[in-house]
């Protein structure tokens, strides 16, 4: 644990972690619009199938007397099974007996409808383009829209999977630049991708850069930052995540094309590519000193100290010195390291189902009661921007507990308090729509709170060899709950409440379990197995 002396000497809450924090806030903000895209990229609008009478102006020439759209409607579409008209059936022939008055729906029959053989009518009030009017990805293709979903999130999964590994062995920062880059390659070509298959194929990459950038942003923060100042640094790299919904309703009001949405996200990740490569972040010297990459350290340590006003600490640094204060931790660290070392040894072994567990609830509680932002109400954006502010004050209350209460009780508190109140909504009439919904805020700002202690909890649990593949394991936990959350909502088929008695119990549980971590408030990161053994 020598590191923590060493970044005490060149500053571990100075100029350079500041710079460090905006740096990498503001591509979180960029990437949480990549997982929401699609509420607004993908938005189903109100369609009918397209007819002659209306869409064909030669077919209307023969349209007897002076009939308006409505007769001509009524004559063409079917009822659909809400009393509006039906979105995927079309009267083969004009029924221009439902005119009369006296007409009945039992004036006709299904014999004399068919599908949209010749396309659809969309809705173009408020999306001018969707990839749901693109390739019409509605009636019997309706069930491709979930799966573009389904496919991002695979892409998080597998890039959680893959990049924790690659970022123990090859470093931090090369993996979160070339994370940039791959993300603003795919999203930029996603925007002009010829089929949906293309698009579900670019949207996978996209999401496995987005794995990469949110640990190792994360792992970043918390290896260059000093204890004290940790919980503030992650909180404001959690609320980059509240700030980027906020900002994704913003952009998504005014820019109503997708292919021009998607561009608008994805650009301003080649930005963040070249001051990533040049300027304004450092790869972590804690890794590289760890890996014997000493000289590196050694550079990246003498800059830092300069960039915090430190001069005199820079110059004092020497090779010799750094291989004197960490000798222990480079023997540990340069010997070969698995994922199975995560279950073999006692202390990890804990610590690294605990924490999965964590990362399960928080990903199975969101995703499941966030499905879709249209099935919540007809305004998206606003409500989009409703879940952005609920989750700041949650965060930043968050902030407040974790320095005066600790890492333990913080998590514990947030996933029983988060669980309770979904559990709390199953008591409650469904004509009581003010209390229910109060309660669902409450729970979802739970569910932000909990992310907000296991980001920082997760990176001090686990020992620096360790610490991204912990973090790629926790994250694919995440994303397996993510997808797995919103099949629960099938179990409303055998009762209303059930979706919510599982959606509240899973975070209770959870918290109970978490009870068994150890508390690492003010305690220097763990840089080797043997570290962990002896806290």
């Amino acid at each position: 644990m020598a590191f923590a002396e060493l970044l005490d000497r060149v500053g571990g809450q100075g100029r350079f972690q500041v710079l460090q924090t905006v740096a990498l806030m503001v591509p979180i903000m960029w990437v949480t619009m990549h997982g929401m895209l699609e509420n607004f990229s993908s938005a189903v609008p109100d369609h009918r199938c397209w007819v002659p009478l209306l869409d064909n102006s030669t077919a209307q020439a023969s349209v007897p007397g002076a009939l308006g759209p409505e007769a001509l409607l009524t004559v063409s579409i079917p009822p659909g099974p809400h009393q509006g008209l039906h979105s995927c059936r079309r009267f083969r022939h004009p029924q221009w007996h439902l005119l009369d008055l006296n007409a009945t729906a039992t004036n006709w029959s299904e014999a004399d409808t068919e599908p949209c053989v010749d396309g659809w009518v969309y809705d173009h009030t408020t999306f001018t383009s969707t990839i749901v009017t693109q390739w019409d990805l509605v009636c019997d293709s309706q069930a491709l829209k979930p799966i573009a979903q389904s496919i991002y999130l695979a892409g998080i999964l597998v890039g959680a999977a893959v990049c924790g590994h690659t970022s123990d062995r090859f470093g931090r920062k090369l993996l979160l630049t070339w994370s940039y880059l791959q993300l603003a390659l795919a999203g930029t070509a996603a925007a002009f991708a010829p089929t949906f298959a293309v698009y579900c194929l670019l949207r996978f990459l996209v999401a496995f850069a987005v794995a990469g950038i949110m640990m190792n942003t994360s792992t970043l923060l918390i290896e260059w930052t000093s204890a004290p100042a940790r919980p503030l640094a992650m909180t404001l790299n959690a609320l980059g995540f509240s700030l980027g919904q906020c900002l994704m309703a913003a952009v998504a009001y005014g820019v109503r094309n997708w292919a021009m949405l998607q561009l608008v996200v994805s650009t301003p990740f080649f930005l963040s590519f070249l001051y990533s490569w040049w300027v304004c972040l450092a790869e972590s010297a804690r890794w590289l000193l760890i890996t014997g990459k000493v000289t590196r350290g050694l550079r990246e340590l003498q800059r830092v100290a300069n960039i915090n006003g430190k001069k005199a600490a820079a110059e004092a640094l020497t090779i010799e010195g750094l291989l004197s204060a960490m000798q222990e931790e480079q023997r540990a660290g340069q010997a070969p390291v698995s994922m199975v070392a995560l279950f073999r040894t006692p202390g990890l072994r804990q610590r690294t189902c605990i924490s999965i567990l964590c990362w399960f609830a928080f990903g199975f509680t969101f995703f499941g009661l966030a499905l879709d932002l249209q099935a919540l109400g007809s305004n998206i954006f606003l409500l989009q921007v409703f879940i952005g502010v609920g989750d700041i004050p949650a965060k930043l209350g968050t902030l407040l507990l974790l320095n005066r209460l600790g890492r333990r009780p913080t998590q514990v508190m947030s996933l029983v308090l988060s669980g309770l109140c979904i559990l709390a909504n199953t008591l409650v009439p469904h004509e009581m729509e003010a209390l229910r919904s109060a309660l669902a805020v409450l729970g979802l700002s739970g569910v932000g709170a909990v992310f907000t202690c296991v980001t920082i909890y997760t990176g001090e649990l686990f020992p620096t060899v360790l610490r991204m593949t912990a973090v790629g394991l926790s994250q694919m936990a995440a994303r397996s709950g993510a997808i797995l959350g919103p099949l629960i909502r099938l179990l409303g088929m055998y009762g209303s409440s059930l979706p919510l008695l599982v959606y509240g119990t899973v975070p209770v549980l959870t918290g109970l379990a978490a009870m068994l971590l150890p508390e690492t408030q003010n305690m220097p990161l763990p840089d080797t197995i043997q570290d962990v053994q002896t806290q």
